[in-house]
């Protein structure tokens, strides 16, 4: 069920069907602000959004809350489960308290901003998204991804950047061990640049750029060898 209150459109869970949600917003031809009351932890709620809508979550959210999201700002005043802002293709969603696996997987552009803590494999397949998690993210965080940023203001589990390809993580905290082909590299001025970049689009006002450490990839998991071709099946 849905209503107007002064200038948002109110959706209340307890009584309305996330699919009408989705339709509405899928529908909307001018871009506005949106409540969602009582989520309930319900799965697949505000995907696909194709606008520039500011949507606020009232609550916890399941399963790829915000996936393939376009535009919008999704705010979830709460926690959120596996696939949050999944295949995230720009806009920005903000978790406000902790995310399950897979946050942002798959994410083309945009930005994902985690308050809490974040589960294993945050990142997995990262495309060209900017990830930044308040807390901790768990392992097989950026496992293969290929592009974007992430940036752990924690700790980072077991396997980080695994398999990674071009993307660029920072972490401020200790990391429990790094994945196949991901190694310590030094940090620039261009790299403190990126990660006061970071920190300001997730209004991160209280850590030092200086106390990130940087990683990425060796470069020779993915790469070509002729010499080495006869190994190759």
């Amino acid at each position: 069920m849905s209503s107007v209150i002064g200038q948002e459109q109110v959706v209340d869970l307890a009584t309305g069907t996330v699919r009408a949600l989705n339709a509405a917003l899928h529908e909307a031809a001018v871009p506005g602000r949106w409540v969602v009351r009582n989520p309930g932890g319900a799965h697949n709620v505000a995907v696909g959004i194709d606008g520039a809508h500011d949507v606020v979550v009232d609550g916890h959210a399941g399963y790829y809350c915000a996936g393939m999201n376009q535009h919008a700002t999704v705010r979830v005043r709460g926690s959120a489960g596996v696939g949050v802002a999944e295949n995230m293709m720009s806009g920005t969603v903000v978790v406000e308290g902790n995310a399950s696996q897979s946050a942002g997987a798959t994410a083309r552009g945009g930005l994902l901003r985690i308050d809490g803590d974040a589960s294993a494999r945050c990142a997995i397949s990262l495309k060209g998204a900017d990830v930044v998690v308040r807390g901790s993210v768990g392992h097989l965080s950026a496992f293969m991804a290929q592009r974007g940023r992430l940036l752990v203001c924690g700790d980072a589990g077991d396997a980080l950047g695994d398999s990674l390809y071009e993307a660029h993580l920072y972490v401020a905290g200790t990391v429990a061990g790094l994945g196949a082909d991901c190694i310590e590299k030094e940090v620039c001025e261009e790299h403190l640049a990126e990660i006061e970049e970071l920190l300001a689009a997730a209004s991160i006002t209280d850590m030092d750029p200086r106390a990130f450490r940087r990683y990425g990839s060796a470069r020779e998991l993915y790469a070509f060898k002729v010499d080495d071709a006869g190994s190759y099946r």
